[in-house]
């Protein structure tokens, strides 16, 4: 990987970067609040299964998927891709923050760092009315720029859980040397998920976390938030 890639991945996947991830929790709010969430080891428990079985799994195949059709210019199966990643989302809310972010993310991203296939893309979605989510718009700029998707894989899983532990450091409250310890009780899982998705196969897309599901959707009617999912 060139300087520039490490650089390019370092400004995409920052916090500072205008996705307005701070504003989404994930369902851990509601998590908080019910009692299932308490302190750091509780939070290590939820974001591992975040990962392994929610939109860690499901986010990690959406994003080979879509660099895989950027990068053979398969417009049909980038439309799928689209299409699915924004149909699975388990509620409404959970909905709303990936294709937010998404959106933020692609226009973030033509404006700082333009580049004519990420304009193709983006016109062939809004023709379909096909929003781009977040794995998605990461997809394709990885396809764009040639980043290399073993080295974007890991550090994309690992900017999302991060983004959910600072969200789980304002709601518990812990601190930040907790919080920080918490992004490093869960690199194994972050390193052993983008492992097993990085053989990628087309026909496996999916992911199971209910307990997350139900907790976004509790969080729509949770009568005090401070996030928005």
């Amino acid at each position: 990987m060139t300087a520039t890639t490490l650089l390019r991945l370092q400004s995409w996947l920052s916090p500072a970067f205008p996705t307005g991830a701070f504003s989404y929790s994930h369902g851990l709010e509601t998590a908080v609040a019910d009692g299932i969430v308490t302190d750091r080891d509780g939070l290590v428990r939820w974001l591992d299964g975040v990962l392994r079985f929610g939109v860690g799994r499901s986010d990690a195949w959406f994003l080979l998927e879509t660099h895989a059709a950027a990068a053979n210019r398969d417009d049909r199966r980038l439309i799928e891709a689209a299409a699915l990643a924004a149909a699975l989302s388990g509620a409404s809310e959970l909905a709303q923050e990936t294709q937010l972010q998404g959106a933020a993310f692609l226009k973030t991203l033509r404006a700082a760092w333009p580049h004519p296939r990420l304009d193709d893309a983006a016109h062939l979605l809004a023709a379909q009315a096909v929003p781009a989510t977040l794995p998605v718009a990461a997809g394709l700029a990885a396809a764009a720029f040639a980043v290399p998707v073993a080295q974007m894989l890991p550090l994309y899983l690992n900017a999302l859980v991060a983004n959910l532990i600072s969200a789980g450091v304002r709601l518990i409250p812990l601190g930040q040397t907790d919080g920080q310890r918490a992004v490093a009780a869960l690199e194994p899982t972050v390193m052993e998920l983008a492992a097993a998705a990085l053989p990628h196969r087309a026909d496996r897309p999916g992911a199971a976390a209910i307990a997350v599901d139900l907790a976004a959707m509790r969080h729509e009617t949770q009568y005090t938030r401070l996030f928005r999912s």
